[in-house]
């Protein structure tokens, strides 16, 4: 495989049972209790994927998933994710480490709980519209006037919603129906831990410059031990929505590092909701380079320069990228923060 090269499927079943190939992630099964998942280059939007990958995206969601996995079970010494280890399991080639070294962990295998849980900090988005339309936001009333990109006066608010198959579209859901798909015992754990998450993960982010509009979770059960675990991706500029803080304005339009850029493409074009639509390099460069501002401001260093750590602490010397490919996904070096390395976060825990 090429130095940048994106991977846009696997085929690794000869080695790992398939359990399920996704619009981005395909995952293995290691063992009865473990899970290999990989996080290919391959990109989604208003639920149908694209035909142009993005390279390299799959290896930063997935070291900063890892990242965020670190410092909330930090400040949430209760909290489970299902983040085992970035290592490559030992049944993997070594002709194939260079493709899958940090695109993939090992996680926990759990039951997923069949509803995604939303967080919301700010009018914004399919919030405002439906603000606009009957003064709710996915049917909680709104009390008082608020314009577009203000936060919540009481707080985030959570808008669970279903999680649909491939090709089908999401539904926003009450709270009581999510209850009636997973549960009332679980359902008030989801939306306790969801809020929770939130809470640290908006003043992490505003600390380093990014206001965090809103997110999606995913939980799943352990059923051994009957504990709700936070799963999939986490808080990355897929799931998630982040603005500058210092070019956030209500009433303005928001500039973003997040998927948001390529949705307002889309929709531009009258391409949202087409399958298989081919991006133009441009629009690919940019993607890419919004997703590197994200993941810099909140790890506190390049995406290139997390890549090269991980491959030395795994002894991985193939170059997945060489120095002048790097260049694109530079962004502000505003925070001494190591991936990985949560002692930091400790010292500062005072602060949020």
């Amino acid at each position: 495989m090429a130095s940048c090269e994106p991977l846009i499927t696997t085929d690794l079943a000869s080695l790992f049972p398939l359990v399920n190939k996704g619009k981005v992630r395909d995952v293995y099964k290691l063992d009865e209790k473990t899970l290999f998942i990989v996080t290919t280059d391959r990109i989604s939007a208003f639920d149908v994927n694209l035909a142009t990958p993005i390279p390299q995206k799959g290896a930063l969601l997935t070291l900063l998933t890892a990242h965020w996995a670190h410092i909330l079970t930090t400040h949430l010494p209760h909290l489970r994710t299902h983040v085992h280890s970035l290592s490559l399991p030992p049944q993997l080639p070594s002709a194939l480490h260079h493709a899958y070294l940090g695109r993939s962990m090992q996680v926990s295998q759990l039951r997923p709980f069949k509803i995604e849980a939303i967080v919301r900090a700010h009018l914004a988005y399919e919030a405002f519209n439906s603000y606009c339309c009957d003064d709710t936001v996915c049917g909680i009333p709104i009390e008082v006037v608020l314009d577009e990109g203000d936060a919540f006066p009481r707080g985030p608010i959570y808008t669970p919603s279903t999680k649909a198959a491939v090709g089908e579209h999401d539904v926003d859901i009450t709270e009581a129906e999510a209850a009636r798909i997973v549960g009332e015992k679980y359902a008030g754990r989801i939306k306790e831990l969801a809020m929770e998450v939130f809470s640290v993960a908006y003043r992490y982010a505003l600390q380093r410059g990014l206001v965090l509009v809103d997110t999606k979770f995913e939980f799943g059960l352990d059923v051994e031990s009957d504990e709700v675990v936070l799963m999939d991706e986490i808080l990355t500029p897929e799931s998630s929505r982040f603005w500058f803080v210092e070019g956030w304005r209500v009433g303005k339009k928001f500039e973003g590092v997040d998927k948001q850029y390529l949705r307002d493409w889309l929709c531009e074009k009258d391409l949202d909701g087409v399958e298989g639509v081919v991006l133009p390099e441009e629009v690919v460069s940019k993607t890419m380079r919004t997703y590197g501002v994200a993941f810099e401001r909140l790890v506190g260093k390049s995406f290139g320069e997390a890549m090269r750590e991980l491959r030395e602490k795994e002894d991985v010397r193939i170059s997945i990228c060489e120095e002048s490919d790097m260049e694109f996904l530079s962004g502000v070096k505003n925070v001494q923060f190591h991936l990985l390395d949560i002692s930091d976060s400790r010292k500062r825990s005072d602060d949020y």
